[in-house]
């Protein structure tokens, strides 16, 4: 339960729609929709909408990088 209007807004800040991570990732709409659904992507449905925790979508690009951080060569 939300005690207070201010804890209310930080809490809605932290979600956002399919349309906002879709541009934070640079991909379409119906991409992040389709990875969402399939369960590639951590995701929430509420109701018929996705919404997404934007933590999440950072640890989950953290966790699925293609390059670690001791394969980087200093030239």
């Amino acid at each position: 339960m939300i005690h207070s209007a201010d804890h209310g807004v930080r809490y809605l800040e932290k979600l956002i729609t399919l349309e906002e991570v879709a541009d934070y990732l640079r991909l379409s709409k119906d991409t992040v929709y389709r990875m969402a659904n399939t369960g590639k992507i951590p995701a929430s449905k509420a109701g018929n909408q996705w919404r997404f925790r934007k933590e999440d979508i950072d640890q989950w690009l953290e966790k699925n990088k293609n390059v670690k951080r001791g394969d980087l060569r200093k030239t």
